[in-house]
């Protein structure tokens, strides 16, 4: 047992791998109390990582400056950093195991079926999986990286992706039918990317969530048991129920207005079902109007020369930011123009939320959790 009367702290021990059998043992045992926190981090993402989370090990190595972490925290997961750096996010045993219980109700999951994790566990999609294994009571099928053909033949009941992966998978025309559920997040589908892999066979159910929520906790527009969401006055969307975290571990003070966690995302609740608008800091302040990225983003992607598209805003001396779209063309060699773009979107958006510059890529530069990474975006590099 990890617990010391004369240490109330936990240990915080990072352990510096891809997926794999290790791993998993190691989360088990955050999970039943019998060893110390995990902070699971993929290689090359670590240095930043430690420096800012400080685990008292490092592949079981001690760490000089190394801080534990509350009795009931068991992970801990660094923030992607798509808008800054990471912070740590404590999730408890309780926390996920409710999340966790909840989904494979929703899902009419069973025991025995197996989980297929082919996401990074250092993110709280990839450690999902995990946990709901354990609580299926299988072993996890565990792939380092993914790789289309390796996932149709691994033999998965259920499996947990990004809409990249989804993509490639629809790319090979595969059949999709041996999959019961195909749980996919971290970003929006592209337009028509649903239909095309459920003519394949898949029965694809889509989820609203992050680290701060033990990951997705709303599906397909509709919170799991026990968990609520509302609409804020400033149109941030609010979750509470027992799937929340601990707190961060570093960063400042959790947003909460009440017991509920106020996200950074713009939302919307019609008839109970949550329609999520973009994120708050994404929203483009434009000759004073405002602009949410992500809408605009989502009236491009429907442009038939677009294959992918993310919108983020960019200094501009008249403007105060220009509304910027990194477009990835479908035909390379006749690429949209800026003209066609804003013709397009002359009845689909006010005429301030029009892009007023044009970026042509080969790809979108993506983190590790399939989103665009804003960053780098916005710094042209």
């Amino acid at each position: 047992m990890w617990r010391n009367p004369s240490h109330p702290d936990r240990p915080l021990h990072a352990v510096v791998r891809p997926a794999g059998p290790e791993l998993f043992a190691a989360i088990r045992a955050a999970l039943s109390g019998e060893g110390p926190a995990v902070l699971p981090l993929t290689p090359g993402q670590d240095g930043s990582a430690v420096a800012a989370l400080r685990p008292t090990h490092v592949d079981g190595e001690p760490r000089d400056g190394g801080q534990g972490v509350p009795p009931d925290v068991a992970v801990v997961i660094a923030t992607s950093g798509s808008t800054g750096t990471p912070k740590g996010v404590m999730l408890s045993a309780t926390a996920l195991r409710a999340s966790a219980a909840s989904s494979l109700r929703r899902l009419g999951a069973v025991k025995g079926e197996r989980w297929l994790c082919c996401l990074p566990v250092s993110h709280v999609s990839g450690l999902q999986v995990l946990v709901r294994a354990m609580l299926a009571e299988t072993e996890p099928i565990l792939h380092e990286r993914f790789d289309p053909r390796a996932v149709l033949d691994s033999g998965a009941d259920h499996v947990s992706m990004v809409p990249t992966q989804l993509h490639r998978l629809v790319e090979l025309g595969a059949d999709l039918s041996g999959f019961r559920t195909i749980l996919l997040g971290g970003a929006a589908p592209r337009p028509g990317l649903l239909d095309e892999a459920r003519e394949l066979g898949a029965s694809v159910v889509t989820t609203y969530g992050m680290s701060e929520t033990c990951g997705g906790c709303v599906y397909d527009g509709r919170p799991l048991d026990h968990v609520d969401v509302k609409i804020g006055d400033d149109g941030l969307i609010r979750v509470s129920g027992p799937v929340l975290f601990s707190g961060y571990r570093s960063g400042g003070a959790a947003p909460f207005d009440g017991g509920w966690f106020v996200t950074s995302d713009l939302g919307e609740l019609s008839g109970g079902q949550l329609r999520v608008l973009g994120r708050a800091d994404d929203v483009i302040n434009t000759g004073g109007e405002k602009v949410v990225a992500g809408a605009v983003a989502a009236v491009l992607s429907r442009h038939p020369a677009i294959a992918d598209v993310a919108v983020v805003g960019l200094p501009d001396p008249e403007w105060g930011e220009a509304v910027v779209a990194a477009v990835v063309p479908a035909d390379p060699v006749n690429p949209p123009t800026l003209a066609q773009v804003r013709a397009y979107c002359a009845d689909r958006l006010p005429p301030y939320a029009a892009p007023r510059d044009l970026r042509l890529l080969s790809r979108l530069p993506l983190l590790p959790n399939g989103k665009p990474d804003l960053v780098r975006l916005k710094s042209g590099t």
